[in-house]
Protein backbone atom coordinates (compact mmCIF):
# COMPACT_ATOMS: atom_id res chain seq x y z
CA UNK A 1 0.00 0.00 0.00
CA UNK A 2 1.32 3.51 -0.75
CA UNK A 3 1.06 6.37 2.17
CA UNK A 4 -2.52 7.57 0.69
CA UNK A 5 -3.79 4.07 1.00
CA UNK A 6 -4.16 2.58 -2.23
CA UNK A 7 -2.53 -0.30 -3.61
CA UNK A 8 0.47 -0.23 -5.79
CA UNK A 9 1.90 -4.04 -6.66
CA UNK A 10 5.47 -4.59 -6.27
CA UNK A 11 6.47 -6.49 -9.65
CA UNK A 12 9.90 -8.22 -9.82
CA UNK A 13 11.38 -8.32 -13.21
CA UNK A 14 13.72 -10.93 -14.29
CA UNK A 15 15.36 -9.45 -17.03
CA UNK A 16 17.76 -10.75 -20.22
CA UNK A 17 21.17 -9.29 -19.80
CA UNK A 18 21.00 -9.06 -24.00
CA UNK A 19 18.29 -7.70 -24.85
CA UNK A 20 14.88 -7.02 -22.55
CA UNK A 21 17.90 -5.03 -19.41
CA UNK A 22 18.76 -2.74 -22.11
CA UNK A 23 15.44 -1.79 -23.13
CA UNK A 24 14.97 -0.86 -19.81
CA UNK A 25 18.28 1.24 -19.82
CA UNK A 26 17.32 2.59 -23.00
CA UNK A 27 13.24 3.52 -21.44
CA UNK A 28 15.47 5.48 -18.39
CA UNK A 29 18.07 7.13 -20.09
CA UNK A 30 15.18 8.58 -22.88
CA UNK A 31 12.95 9.42 -20.17
CA UNK A 32 10.28 7.64 -21.29
CA UNK A 33 7.39 7.63 -18.17
CA UNK A 34 6.47 4.28 -16.52
CA UNK A 35 5.29 3.23 -13.09
CA UNK A 36 7.89 2.97 -10.72
CA UNK A 37 6.70 -0.25 -9.55
CA UNK A 38 9.00 -2.95 -11.24
CA UNK A 39 12.22 -4.27 -9.00
CA UNK A 40 14.78 -5.42 -12.01
CA UNK A 41 17.26 -8.29 -11.57
CA UNK A 42 19.46 -8.83 -14.53
CA UNK A 43 20.02 -12.33 -15.48
CA UNK A 44 22.16 -13.03 -18.34
CA UNK A 45 19.26 -15.29 -20.34
CA UNK A 46 15.86 -16.33 -19.82
CA UNK A 47 16.18 -20.18 -20.68
CA UNK A 48 18.41 -20.07 -17.45
CA UNK A 49 16.15 -18.72 -14.96
CA UNK A 50 14.83 -21.52 -12.53
CA UNK A 51 11.10 -21.15 -11.70
CA UNK A 52 11.69 -21.54 -7.98
CA UNK A 53 12.81 -18.32 -7.97
CA UNK A 54 9.78 -16.76 -9.33
CA UNK A 55 7.87 -18.73 -6.82
CA UNK A 56 10.13 -17.39 -4.33
CA UNK A 57 10.33 -14.19 -5.21
CA UNK A 58 6.05 -14.19 -5.21
CA UNK A 59 6.82 -15.86 -1.61
CA UNK A 60 9.03 -13.07 0.25
CA UNK A 61 5.83 -10.40 -1.08
CA UNK A 62 5.72 -9.52 -5.08
CA UNK A 63 2.76 -8.72 -6.63
CA UNK A 64 3.83 -10.56 -10.08
CA UNK A 65 6.67 -11.12 -11.71
CA UNK A 66 7.43 -10.15 -15.34
CA UNK A 67 9.91 -12.07 -17.42
CA UNK A 68 11.73 -10.41 -20.32
CA UNK A 69 14.29 -11.51 -22.79
CA UNK A 70 14.93 -12.16 -26.70
CA UNK A 71 12.79 -12.09 -28.86
CA UNK A 72 12.44 -15.93 -30.12
CA UNK A 73 15.01 -16.69 -32.69
CA UNK A 74 17.34 -14.05 -31.27
CA UNK A 75 18.32 -14.96 -28.15
CA UNK A 76 22.16 -14.84 -27.41
CA UNK A 77 22.44 -18.47 -26.48
CA UNK A 78 20.64 -19.62 -29.54
CA UNK A 79 17.68 -21.52 -27.40
CA UNK A 80 17.18 -19.67 -24.66
CA UNK A 81 14.13 -18.26 -24.94
CA UNK A 82 12.85 -21.10 -26.27
CA UNK A 83 13.77 -22.64 -23.12
CA UNK A 84 11.99 -19.92 -21.23
CA UNK A 85 8.69 -20.41 -23.45
CA UNK A 86 8.68 -24.34 -22.56
CA UNK A 87 9.33 -23.39 -18.59
CA UNK A 88 6.76 -20.47 -18.69
CA UNK A 89 4.15 -23.16 -19.64
CA UNK A 90 5.08 -25.59 -16.77
CA UNK A 91 4.93 -22.32 -14.69
CA UNK A 92 1.45 -21.59 -15.79
CA UNK A 93 0.64 -24.80 -14.33
CA UNK A 94 2.21 -24.80 -11.23
CA UNK A 95 0.89 -21.41 -9.95
CA UNK A 96 -2.78 -22.66 -11.12
CA UNK A 97 -2.79 -25.68 -9.19
CA UNK A 98 -1.84 -23.39 -6.08
CA UNK A 99 -4.74 -21.00 -6.80
CA UNK A 100 -2.57 -18.02 -7.85
CA UNK A 101 -3.81 -16.28 -10.87
CA UNK A 102 -1.68 -16.85 -14.08
CA UNK A 103 -1.40 -13.11 -14.87
CA UNK A 104 0.56 -12.52 -11.97
CA UNK A 105 3.61 -14.23 -13.63
CA UNK A 106 3.93 -12.55 -17.20
CA UNK A 107 6.78 -13.75 -20.59
CA UNK A 108 7.46 -10.82 -22.95
CA UNK A 109 10.07 -9.67 -25.42
CA UNK A 110 12.23 -6.53 -26.04
CA UNK A 111 15.17 -6.31 -28.11
CA UNK A 112 17.89 -3.42 -27.00
CA UNK A 113 16.26 -0.73 -29.17
CA UNK A 114 12.87 -1.30 -27.66
CA UNK A 115 12.82 1.16 -24.65
CA UNK A 116 9.55 2.05 -25.57
CA UNK A 117 7.79 -1.11 -25.59
CA UNK A 118 9.10 -1.80 -22.61
CA UNK A 119 7.70 0.69 -21.22
CA UNK A 120 4.43 0.02 -22.28
CA UNK A 121 4.63 -3.40 -21.09
CA UNK A 122 5.72 -2.48 -17.49
CA UNK A 123 2.40 0.08 -17.39
CA UNK A 124 0.28 -2.19 -18.66
CA UNK A 125 1.19 -5.13 -16.24
CA UNK A 126 0.82 -2.63 -13.53
CA UNK A 127 -2.31 -1.86 -14.33
CA UNK A 128 -3.32 -5.65 -14.49
CA UNK A 129 -2.31 -6.18 -11.04
CA UNK A 130 -3.58 -2.94 -9.81
CA UNK A 131 -6.75 -4.76 -10.92
CA UNK A 132 -6.09 -7.82 -9.10
CA UNK A 133 -5.34 -6.77 -5.85
CA UNK A 134 -2.58 -7.50 -3.64
CA UNK A 135 -1.84 -11.73 -3.45
CA UNK A 136 -2.20 -12.90 -0.26
CA UNK A 137 -0.01 -16.15 -0.52
CA UNK A 138 -0.93 -17.26 2.81
CA UNK A 139 -4.53 -18.15 1.70
CA UNK A 140 -3.69 -20.34 -0.85
CA UNK A 141 -1.34 -22.50 1.77
CA UNK A 142 -2.65 -25.12 4.36
CA UNK A 143 0.35 -24.16 7.03
CA UNK A 144 2.73 -21.74 7.73
CA UNK A 145 5.73 -23.53 5.55
CA UNK A 146 4.52 -22.64 1.94
CA UNK A 147 7.94 -22.67 0.35
CA UNK A 148 8.04 -26.31 0.60
CA UNK A 149 5.23 -26.81 -1.58
CA UNK A 150 6.48 -24.35 -4.30
CA UNK A 151 9.87 -25.78 -4.64
CA UNK A 152 8.38 -29.23 -4.64
CA UNK A 153 5.93 -28.24 -7.21
CA UNK A 154 8.38 -26.32 -9.08
CA UNK A 155 10.34 -29.49 -9.65
CA UNK A 156 8.01 -32.08 -10.40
Amino acid sequence: MSENGTFKPVIVGFLCNWCSYRAADLAGTSRMGYPATLRDIRIMCTGRLDPTFVLRALEKGADGVLIMGCHPGQCHYQEGNYKAIRRFALLKRTLRQFGIEEERVQLHWASAAEGVEFAKTVAKMTEEITALGPLEWSRNWPNEDPHIYAEEAAHE
